[in-house]
Formats: structure tokens, sequence, C-alpha cells
């Protein structure tokens, strides 16, 4: 119990420090939706465009709950040159939608939810990994580097890279 509740302070006190006070305070109070709340960040500006270019934009303002894992920019800008801007073209659209709702889970998913070695069946019908070790929370080998944003319909987990489903 003690190990939960500290990781999930730990995750949370992180988050405060990753978005900004702003931010934070619209995600913890005004209760935004995901791509809202994502948007208002300021560092999910590929994922954001990767969302509307897949048209799962209407998707994720719906009701939910989902749980978002979601990449920064610094995490697309991660992948292999070319890749972001080749997945953006129209005939790639079915290879984006499949790795981005690789990155969501029905339901809202919490960070004392979590337990080492979970998985979880993602929108996109693979299942995630999770792996706690110490204080560090890995989605198939992503860091959780924020945890517990709460929107309207759902909750963001953010990780430090894209994870990728098999294809």
């Amino acid at each position: 119990m003690f190990r939960r509740t500290y990781l999930t302070l730990a995750l949370t006190a992180s988050a405060a420090v990753a978005m900004s006070g702003a931010a934070f305070a619209a995600a913890h109070g005004n209760k935004m939706t995901i791509l809202e709340t994502a948007a208002e960040a300021g560092n999910f500006t590929t994922l954001a465009a990767a969302i509307e270019a897949a048209g799962l934009v209407e998707t994720l303002e719906g009701e939910g709950p989902f749980t978002v894992f979601a990449p920064t920019d610094e995490a697309f800008a991660a992948l292999p040159e070319g890749t972001v801007e080749s997945l953006l073209e129209e005939e790639n659209r079915d290879q984006l939608t499949a790795i981005l709702t690789y990155h969501v889970v029905p339901g809202a998913v919490m960070s004392g939810d979590l337990s080492d070695g979970m998985e979880a069946e993602t929108v996109q019908g693979e299942s995630i990994t999770v792996s706690i070790d110490g204080d560090s929370v890995m989605i198939d080998g992503a860091t959780v580097t924020s945890a517990d944003i709460e929107a309207s319909n759902g909750v963001i987990h953010v990780i430090d890279s894209v994870i990728m489903p098999e294809m």
C-alpha cells in the first residue's frame, strides 16, 4: 500500500513539473476533454496533428472514459527521420490509426490501478504491458513521466516515447 501511495504521489508531483501551471490547473480543475487538456499543455502538437490526420478527434472528444498514454513532441521527434511525415500522409492513415489507438485503453486507469506485469488491451486490439521498477513506471518500454492527469472523459499519462503495436 505504501509503495502504491508513494508511486501515485511521486507521479502526480512529476505531472505538476511537466505541465505548465495553467494547464495543470485546467486539467485538474476545469475538467476539459483529453484533447483540450493535451492542447493546453503545449507539448503535444505532434500528437494532436496525428489524431486529426487519423480522423480520431471526434472519438477522443467523446464521452469515454479513455486512458491515453500520450507521447510528447520530443517522443515523436525521437522517431527515425521522416517517420512522422510519412505517417501523416493519407495513404498511411490505417497505420497511423493503429499506432494512435495502441496508446489508448478503454476506461479510466489511474496510476494506483497499475501493477508490475499487468497487461491492458488497447483500443487497437493488442495489449500493452506495465513494468514497475521502484519509482519508474513503463508502458511497453516507454517511461511514464507524468501520471493521473484527469480530464472530463478520462485520464492522461504522459510517456517519453512512442509505443508501437506489432504490424
